[in-house]
């Protein structure tokens, strides 16, 4: 027996799977889409082997909307992204980012990944999600990557979004406060697990805050953290069910403002590889299966935010 299917018939055998779903079951979301398209829910390429087709393949096979990927520089590999979401009529939204140290190169790389991104590919994106800024940057040199987004998000009508990630200008709570009350366009991408992990809580202590980030978000990364860590080991291990409430709490006001507005909701499963997944020592193992966790998402996802 593999290690994918000894993982899973280890944790159906001690019930947790099960348990899992019944928790979800009994805790529908207060506002649901009645629209199966006002939800989108996408898949990762981090961690998986193999190429674009292969990748798209089974993107289709599991049932998801499209992929999240990194903005494709090669020519060669736009045109094998283009040939794969169009055999398997998928969606694309892309990450765009920059990790040169220097602000001046920084801002420069973002900046020609941002045009290049909203203009380059024949098939237009659902958005653009950003890795935005340094946490050692200035609020001034960070604001700039959120002027330039909004320059291009308005001429070519395609979102773009700011991740709230370890590392970047919106890493923490109170930090990105700031930055939604001077800059009244910024628009978000929800990966709160960070924040549970910069800030060593579930962020009972900073609902305020939380709540005025939940009204800007365009999108989310459906990734589950704790106190100590940005992602847990399973979601569907029992001694999470703390953690899996917390961000379904917050992904339900989500859901609920966006059905009040009318907009649709675009989601990426997005449970990491190794080093994120917790391995053995020693052997470097993962201990649970990633692929598998983030099919079970996006499942919950559908599950929980689109009417039966």
């Amino acid at each position: 027996m593999d290690r994918r299917n000894f993982m899973n018939t280890a944790l159906a055998t001690a019930g947790v799977l099960t348990g899992f779903e019944t928790f979800a079951d009994a805790n529908a979301a207060p506002v649901q889409f009645a629209d199966k398209l006002s939800l989108k829910v996408l898949g990762t390429n981090w961690g998986f082997v193999g190429n674009t087709d292969a990748f798209c393949a089974a993107l289709k096979k599991e049932g998801y909307d499209g992929m999240e990927i990194w903005w494709q520089g090669n020519p060669e590999k736009r045109n094998e992204l283009l040939a794969a979401l169009k055999k398997y009529d998928l969606e694309v939204g892309f990450l765009c980012g920059s990790a040169a140290p220097d602000y001046a190169a920084h801002l420069d790389g973002f900046k020609k990944q941002i045009n290049a991104a909203t203009t380059e590919f024949p098939m237009k994106p659902l958005y653009v999600n950003c890795h935005s800024g340094r946490d050692y940057f200035t609020y001034e040199q960070n604001k700039a990557f959120i002027d330039h987004t909004s320059e291009v998000s308005a001429k070519t009508g395609i979102p773009i979004y700011h991740e709230t990630h370890r590392g970047r200008m919106l890493f923490a709570a109170h930090i990105t406060r700031n930055f939604i009350e001077k800059n009244p366009q910024l628009r978000l991408t929800l990966d709160i697990s960070h924040w549970c992990n910069v800030h060593e809580t579930l962020l009972a202590d900073q609902q305020e805050t939380v709540k005025l980030a939940l009204s800007r978000v365009g999108h989310i990364h459906s990734r589950i953290g704790h106190e100590e860590g940005p992602q847990v080991n399973d979601p569907r291990a029992p001694e999470w069910e703390a953690a899996v409430k917390a961000h379904l709490a917050w992904w339900d006001e989500v859901v609920a403002h966006k059905v009040k507005s009318g907009e649709t909701l675009t989601v990426l499963t997005e449970f990491g590889p190794p080093n994120y997944l917790p391995t053995v020592p020693f052997t470097h193992q993962p201990l649970a299966d990633q692929w598998a966790i983030n099919v079970h998402m996006m499942h919950l996802l559908r599950k929980r935010y689109i009417k039966s």
